[in-house]
């Protein structure tokens, strides 16, 4: 059967890509078509490779802003519950204080009756456990006779001189004042003593001429 009987008038075309010559042994020198194809080969690599890379930079800025948003959350809600806690810190102290400040009158009297001599019994008892639940919840007394007068801390309600202080004394405590941690319940009442002023030099009749 012929080649025109298969229904094909044409020869097959049969391509020797080898590099070497199987006859001579020696490389063959690249045809302008397989120059062209390698060239292409070239050009598509390199696109490939900075396609890959553009897509590298792409995914490595998409990190960076998803990270500093991660950040930024992290920080935004660190912020909160320090806030919180420093709201809920004050608020307790706010209860506690309110409390505190409507024991004082009884804190007072319990005071006086130890000056007398009147704190005996199971009222002495009764008194000691209050005294040691007030200094649990950070309740604490301030004031000295002898101490400098500090108008943010005291309260003048008696004021003389003397000669025995050289500046604003607190020279009795009438009733103690009362804290917890820095801010103060109830300023200490005392008696306040200023050195004395110095005397006028007095003039006689003959400077008087």
């Amino acid at each position: 059967m012929s080649t025109r009987e298969n229904g094909s008038g044409e020869e097959p075309v049969i391509r020797d890509n080898r590099k070497i010559d199987p006859e001579t042994g020696q490389a063959r020198e690249a045809s302008p078509s397989d120059a062209q194809g390698q060239a292409t080969r070239g050009q598509d690599e390199q696109s490939s490779s900075l396609a890959s890379d553009l897509a590298s930079i792409e995914l490595a800025t998409q990190l960076a802003e998803r990270t500093a948003d991660l950040q930024r959350l992290q920080a935004e809600y660190s912020n909160y519950r320090k806030r919180v806690e420093r709201d809920r810190a004050t608020v307790k102290e706010q209860a506690v204080a309110g409390v505190l400040a409507e024991l004082l009158p009884v804190l007072d009297d319990i005071g006086r009756a130890r000056e007398h001599g009147e704190l005996t019994g199971g009222f002495a008892k009764v008194s000691e456990s209050l005294e040691a639940v007030t200094g649990k919840l950070g309740l604490s007394t301030f004031g000295t006779k002898g101490e400098p007068f500090d108008p943010t801390v005291h309260e003048a309600l008696l004021h003389s001189y003397s000669a025995d202080v050289t500046e604003p004394t607190c020279v009795e405590i009438l009733q103690p004042g009362y804290r917890i941690g820095e801010r103060v319940l109830r300023p200490a009442r005392v008696s306040v003593a200023e050195p004395e002023e110095p005397a006028a030099p007095a003039t006689s009749d003959t400077d008087e001429n």
